[in-house]
C-alpha cells in the first residue's frame, strides 16, 4: 500500500498555461494548444457567420478564422488597443483557429492541486467554457475549456470553407 501512495504523489501533473486578460479577468490556456501569438492585424469579415467570429487573417499563406473570446463568453465587445493579440490555437481534428484576447500576460506552471475543478452544473455559457480555477500568486486564473471552443469552431470552419 505504501508504494501505491508514493506512486500517486509522483503522478502529480504540472501544466503550463498562457495567462491572458479579457477585461478585468484572467484566463489560462493550456500551452499545448498554442501554435503562435501574433499582434492584432486587419481582419477580413466573412458574411453569414456567428457574431463571435470576427473574420479571417492570412497567416503565412493560411486563412485562419479569428474568434472573439469576449463575445464567445458573452462579455462586452472587444476593445482593440496595442496590447490586443491573436493567439493561434491548434485544435484536434481542425486547422488553426485564432482567438482575440485583450492581453497576453505570462506563462505559468500550475500543479493539479493548484486548480479547483468546477463542481457545479449550470446552463450558463460562461461556466461551460471554464474547466477550473487556478490559484497563482494571489490571483485567480480561470482555466479555459478548449474542447468547448473546438466543438463550436467546427461549425465556423465549415462555414468558412
Amino acid at each position: 500500500m505504501e508504494q501505491n501512495s508514493t506512486t500517486n504523489v509522483a503522478k502529480e501533473e504540472y501544466v503550463q498555461y498562457i495567462v491572458i486578460r479579457l477585461g478585468a479577468e484572467l484566463f489560462g490556456i493550456d500551452i499545448k494548444y498554442v501554435e503562435n501569438i501574433v499582434r492584432m492585424q486587419r481582419l477580413t469579415r466573412v458574411p453569414k457567420v456567428p457574431a463571435y467570429i470576427k473574420g479571417v487573417i492570412n497567416l503565412r499563406g493560411e486563412v485562419v478564422p479569428v474568434v472573439s473570446l469576449r463575445l464567445k463568453m458573452e462579455l462586452e465587445d472587444d476593445v482593440i488597443d496595442k496590447a490586443t493579440r491573436i493567439i493561434i490555437l491548434k485544435l484536434e481534428n481542425e486547422g488553426n483557429t485564432g482567438v482575440m484576447v485583450d492581453e497576453v500576460r505570462e506563462v505559468v506552471t500550475l500543479s493539479s492541486d493548484m486548480i479547483e475543478k468546477i463542481s457545479f452544473d449550470t446552463k450558463e455559457g460562461k461556466v461551460s467554457n471554464i474547466t477550473g480555477v487556478g490559484k497563482y500568486q494571489n490571483e485567480l486564473i480561470s482555466i479555459l475549456n478548449m474542447n468547448c471552443v473546438s466543438l463550436e469552431e467546427a461549425e465556423a470552419t465549415t462555414a468558412l470553407a
